[in-house]
């Protein structure tokens, strides 16, 4: 059955198949998000797996475990830092009255030598009639730190279920993983050119979460090397969190490193000099500037050719949809998404709307009538005449 669709119905179509996948991915979050970063995680850790199996001879079993084991000790080094430098950081707080208005005022007096112009109309020299100081000594009562560690803590239990849960559908897409693979390409049909195209797609796919991930992830630890020196040498009261945010947030393009350096200039604001919270706010662009610019694209190549605004639209995109595990899985996804798209005939062009590099250059082609050419498969409007298109040779072709 031939359907003669307009462009106006296909735009609908699709949009509506847009909205349709949208609102499934949304409501099946509790679903979806854990099965994604299983299949991320496996992603990663298959080419481990592959070398302990054929090169160390472990069964395939064992080799699948033991990449995975090796994921979740560091999984768990992660989240027992955190666990040891959040209880700090709330104990480095004031305790008492007297030492909270002393706080105050010292960091009125270090916000007032940075921004002198009417600081004292926002933030009041006198603690007892600051709103700022009002609000903030109300946040951090002891009660509402004790509300905010307890819902913390209820959080961190949720997402210890949810790593476990992951953890066991990783290791059966690690045991089962080319016999999946394999029933995937059967069922997007039997000719071997589509087969050959699905295996590429799942190829490229495959490479590009692998190559960003693992990356991503040294690149993060240098960052928090590197920068948790600094912020020590600078004299930071809580560096070792800083350090943990940025290992942490910059998984999460632009708007990941632009939250995480924020606490550290304000802990230098607050707790040390203004001048030094100046010079760490200096050496913080400059180190992500260098790192984002020169080392990302030299160690991930065209694995993450993603443009600006793609990235950008993406972690919103993903984000409405999963809340905060869809920052961190943005730029994955796009990178699969980009793969499948430069597959598939016709989604080209998709493809490359996503990419950084420039726009491709109109390509002339043939015009079945060899009197005519055509523009990418439009006719030339130039060639058209009255009385139908002469033929090559035809002294009348000039138009007159």
């Amino acid at each position: 059955m031939n359907l003669n669709l307009t462009t106006a119905t296909r735009i609908g179509l699709n949009l509506s198949a847009f909205l349709g996948i949208a609102a499934l991915l949304t409501l099946g979050a509790s679903i979806f998000v854990p099965l994604t970063l299983s299949l991320l995680t496996a992603s990663v850790l298959f080419p481990g797996a592959r070398f302990l199996h054929h090169r160390v001879r472990l069964p395939w079993f064992f080799s699948c475990l033991v990449v995975l084991l090796a994921a979740v000790a560091l999984f768990l080094a992660v989240f027992v830092a955190f666990a040891v430098a959040i209880p700090r950081t709330i104990e480095g707080l004031p305790k008492t009255e007297p030492a909270w208005k002393e706080q105050y005022k010292e960091i009125q007096r270090n916000v007032s030598a940075v921004v002198p112009y009417k600081v004292d109309q926002w933030l009041h020299p006198d603690p007892d009639q600051s709103k700022v100081y009002a609000v903030v000594k109300e946040a951090f009562s002891e009660n509402n730190l004790t509300v905010g560690v307890g819902r913390l803590a209820k959080h961190l239990l949720e997402y210890l279920w949810q790593a476990i849960l992951i953890m066991f559908i990783t290791l059966f897409l690690l045991l089962e993983g080319q016999m999946l693979a394999d029933k995937v390409r059967a069922i997007l049909g039997p000719s071997r050119q589509t087969q050959d195209r699905v295996t590429k797609a799942a190829a490229e796919m495959a490479e590009a979460i692998r190559v960003y991930l693992v990356w991503r992830t040294i690149v993060n630890l240098v960052l928090a090397v590197v920068l948790g020196a600094v912020y020590n040498a600078a004299g930071l009261k809580y560096w070792y969190l800083w350090a943990l945010l940025v290992a942490v947030l910059s998984y999460i393009p632009y708007l990941g490193t632009i939250a995480a350096g924020i606490p550290p200039v304000l802990d230098a604001m607050i707790f040390v000099d203004p001048a030094v919270a100046i010079t760490i706010g200096v050496l913080y662009t400059g180190v992500v500037t260098f790192e984002g610019y020169i080392i990302v694209p030299w160690v991930m190549g065209r694995s993450m050719d993603l443009n600006a605004t793609t990235v950008l639209l993406a972690c919103l995109f993903w984000e409405l949809l999963w809340g905060i595990p869809g920052l961190f899985l943005a730029m994955p996804l796009m990178a699969a998404v980009k793969a499948v798209c430069m597959q598939v005939e016709g989604w080209q062009g998709w493809g490359d709307l996503m990419g950084s590099g420039p726009a491709k250059p109109l390509r002339l082609e043939a015009d079945p009538d060899p009197g005519r050419v055509s523009v990418n498969g439009a006719p030339d409007p130039g060639d058209r005449l009255k009385g139908g298109s002469p033929a090559a040779g035809d002294p009348k072709s000039d138009g007159y």
